[in-house]
């Protein structure tokens, strides 16, 4: 609006434009959003396995085994671990049977996955876990055999590493 005789012209009012062009909207592919560290289960009746990612190198690196007794997981354990990695959300190994119809342990690992994300309000995403313990405990034993690492195997390591190869999986399912 043209201002009084003489003054120099008012500037509008600035306001937000929309997006328009694809470049100005969000990006749906995962390469571009926000890096999210993201905290993976291998779950079992004795221990589960536990890894740790990021969306950014979507590489995983083991932590640990938590221990699992008659009355459920050590969720003190699985507290400390979510409280120091703070993770946007989890993922869930869900041991199908070979032909991929739900295994005995399938309903147990869906379980733990509706408990994780009740008690910490996190996403817990179930991928396919089948094969995954046994090509850890094959990384870890080339390891070993390579000179990689020096102290034997232990079922810990192989169900930390197994939540490693279902974080992997995760990362190459979301592209």
């Amino acid at each position: 609006m043209p201002g009084p005789a003489g003054a120099a012209p008012t500037a509008p009012a600035l306001t937000a434009a929309a997006p328009t062009t694809p470049e100005q909207t969000t990006p749906k592919d995962p390469a571009h959003r926000a890096p999210r560290v993201v905290l993976a289960f291998d779950f079992g009746l004795r221990r589960i396995g536990v890894a740790c990612g990021d969306t950014v190198s979507r590489s995983a690196a083991p932590l640990d085994a938590v221990p699992v007794n008659a009355g459920g997981p050590r969720w003190e354990l699985i507290d400390a671990l979510l409280r120091e990695w703070q993770p946007a959300l989890t993922v869930v190994g869900l041991p199908y049977n070979v032909d991929g119809s739900d295994g005995t342990m399938t309903l147990a690992a869906r379980r733990f996955a509706a408990e994780v994300e009740r008690r910490y309000g996190l996403q817990a995403v179930l991928v396919d876990e089948r094969y995954s313990s046994r090509e850890a405990e094959a990384r870890l034993k080339s390891a070993r055999a390579s000179g990689l690492r020096r102290r034997r195997v232990a079922k810990a390591d192989v169900d930390a590493a197994a939540a490693c190869v279902i974080l992997e999986r995760w990362f190459t399912e979301e592209t």
